[in-house]
């Protein structure tokens, strides 16, 4: 039981502290693009591969399942 509590209230610290160690450098402001559009490439091209992967590993699943 103590140990659970322990676990618990280490998350709840991480939790609560995380968050100052994550601010961001205030970037050149000479840098920013004019039109205001955001690179969307790179994130959306991970998710898509991850997406394939994810329904590949289901689909496997699912054939062994069908197996036995």
């Amino acid at each position: 039981m103590k140990n659970i509590l322990n676990i618990k209230i280490t998350i709840i610290l991480i939790t609560i502290l995380l968050p100052v160690f994550l601010y961001a450098q205030i970037g050149d402001p000479s840098n920013i693009d004019p039109d205001g559009n955001a690179p969307i490439d790179g994130g959306l091209s991970l998710l898509i591969a991850g997406g394939i992967g994810y329904g590949i590993k289901r689909i496997k699943m699912k054939k062994n399942i069908e197996k036995f």
